[in-house]
């Protein structure tokens, strides 16, 4: 599995972590996720391709650098 860390400028809170998340997981389930609200950074250990993880993020809302 890759892992990849992603800049989400957007993340402003728990919420916005949980739900990126569990679009995420639900898309890969055995993707591990972590959503660090401080740093605004989303790291993803996944077999899935970077820009589809890119256009989940974005495709709920948050912008992804």
């Amino acid at each position: 599995m890759a892992t990849l860390t992603l800049k989400v400028p957007s993340i402003v809170c728990e919420g916005c972590a949980d739900v990126i998340t569990k679009n995420i997981v639900n898309y890969d389930a055995q993707a591990k996720v972590d959503v660090n609200v401080t740093s605004k950074t989303v790291s993803v250990e996944t077999e899935t391709s970077e820009s589809s993880i890119k256009e989940l993020i974005t495709s709920i809302g948050h912008t992804v650098e």
